[in-house]
């Protein structure tokens, strides 16, 4: 499998290819926004490593914005590094498409782990073929990470908005509890009760008619979501 590596921190980058090619990984480095985005759109990765603080261009000021650029033309799955802990970071992030985040410092071991979680869900989620899942009138084709109802036009999800409306389809008439699709979608010890409830917010203003008063996702205070339940 093969990983890139976008850290401006020479030392440290070259401390995680070296982790990620003893965990099986083929790690090529990229030191600034511009280049990470030129090794994307040159070659094909299995998973992205992304500094959030990296030094840029007018156009490409830091990781975030590299992220949102990746995501005009590839589905790659993408961790975030920062040294920062800031929710509102986190959130944004996962807003423009990264599938994991993780602060500084940490060990290279639970980075590891994470990235094979990554790649694990994103293979997943490659099901060709596999059936539409369908509640009402909306219809989830999960190959193309696509929603549709009747008289709207159909509309692309995140691989996050999409592990979470599946496993919400596949439970229909459930509350799930929060810890539950945390651990379905984010893997066990990532994500958080807010970042859940920031990705069941983006995904109402995606499938409801009216998302403040949902009729697809509901959820039950201090319990979970769940698909087709009332409140």
């Amino acid at each position: 499998m093969k990983a890139l590596i976008v850290d401006d921190d020479r030392t440290l980058a070259d401390l995680l290819a070296f982790t990620l090619r003893r965990a099986g990984f083929e790690p090529t480095l990229a030191y600034d926004a511009p280049g990470a985005v030129k090794k994307v759109e040159q070659d094909t990765f299995d998973v992205i490593v992304l500094d959030v603080n990296l030094p840029g261009t007018l156009s490409l000021p830091n990781g975030f914005a590299v992220c949102s650029a990746i995501r005009q033309f590839s589905d790659t799955p993408i961790i975030l590094l920062t040294v920062r802990d800031d929710e509102e970071d986190i959130l944004h992030g996962l807003e423009i498409g990264a599938d994991d985040y993780i602060s500084k410092p940490f060990s290279p071991r639970q980075l590891v782990a994470r990235i094979q979680a990554v790649v694990r869900r994103s293979a997943s989620g490659k099901s060709a073929g596999a059936a539409p899942l369908t509640y009402l009138d909306l219809e989830f084709d999960l190959s193309r990470r696509e929603v549709s109802r009747e008289g709207h036009t159909p509309i692309k999800l995140t691989r996050l908005e999409a592990q979470l409306l599946e496993y919400l389809m596949l439970n229909a008439h459930y509350i799930l509890p929060a810890e539950d699709i945390i651990a379905h979608v984010w893997g066990p010890g990532a994500g958080s009760t807010e970042m859940l409830r920031q990705l069941v917010r983006r995904l109402r203003t995606k499938i409801e008619d009216d998302p403040a008063n949902p009729q697809f996702i509901v959820n039950l205070a201090g319990t979970g979501y769940g698909m087709g339940v009332k409140n």
